[in-house]
């Protein structure tokens, strides 16, 4: 059984050290929990984590057993905002608002999704897997670049983004998205390697 890997497979997924793209992302499927607060002390964004990640692999093996369809999950990621983006842009973190996300290939439907969530409960205990949801987002029109390095540093990449973003006629449209495609347990800081992604409108 061939097993299909929709990071080299969907243009979402790839992107160039340092050097900004601008994109058309279509709407995909993905598993999402809401919460605010510091990522790096919130039990929350934790708790969220392993209840991602815990259906995720459920659905997976399910669709491998009952569709004879093997893939690899797809990598952590988060939307961030703040009510006040000036909170956002100078790391206000104890304000943040963010969506813990894992995108879902086409053979993950709403019922399926019910049943992975049951079983993943049975299993194990996970706080978020209420708040957990199957849902859509369509993007559309993005820039996007691969940034290498502690995620506390990305400050000049994200403002460079910014700055090619209105070099193209572009100006901010939604939520500040990131594609975390290592794990952070496993890497060092210096070579955690993260896509970051901006909604924008034309004119």
């Amino acid at each position: 059984m061939e097993k299909i890997d929709f990071k080299k497979e969907l243009p979402a997924y790839k992107a160039r050290v340092g050097k900004p793209e601008l994109l058309t992302i279509p709407a995909m499927n993905y598993l999402e929990i809401d919460g605010s607060g510091d990522p790096n002390n919130s039990v929350a964004f934790q708790q969220a984590i392993e209840a991602l990640y815990t259906v995720a692999y459920t659905l997976k093996f399910m669709i491998k057993k009952q569709q004879g369809i093997d893939y690899g999950v797809l990598p952590l990621e988060a939307l961030w905002w703040a009510d006040d983006m000036n909170d956002f842009m100078f790391a206000r973190k104890d304000k943040w608002k963010w969506t813990t996300m894992i995108m879902q290939p086409p053979y993950v439907t709403g019922p399926l999704f019910e049943d992975a969530v049951a079983v993943a409960g049975n299993k194990k205990e996970l706080p978020a897997l209420p708040g957990l949801r199957l849902a859509g987002l369509e993007e559309g029109l993005c820039v996007q670049v691969l940034y290498v390095g502690p995620y506390a540093d990305e400050g000049p990449t994200i403002l460079n983004l910014h700055q090619f973003a209105a070099g193209n006629g572009c100006h901010l449209g939604g939520k500040h998205h990131e594609i975390y495609l290592n794990d952070q347990r496993k890497t060092a800081p210096e070579k955690l390697k993260t896509i970051i992604r901006q909604p924008v409108l034309k004119g």
